[in-house]
């Protein structure tokens, strides 16, 4: 299974919530927050018993971007 993660963005930084575990972090940067997250997904999981997530030895992560879409009209 493939830890999913979404980023938001605002005018002054990015924050990145996990969809299956509770993790959330943030960056002022894209680097910075993809950074966090793999730091704070690494010390979560490290007390965590991966099988019983449905999670291998060496999860992949998926980013999602959320980004705000300026319509017309």
């Amino acid at each position: 299974m493939t830890i999913s993660a979404v980023i938001h963005t605002d005018q002054n930084a990015y924050t990145a919530e996990c969809l299956e575990v509770a993790v959330i972090t943030q960056g002022s940067t894209l680097d910075g927050v993809v950074r966090n997250l793999k730091d704070a997904l690494a010390l979560h999981l490290e007390v965590e018993d991966l099988a019983a997530l449905g999670l291998r030895d060496h999860p992949r992560v998926k980013l999602i971007f959320d980004v705000p879409l300026s319509l017309r009209g």
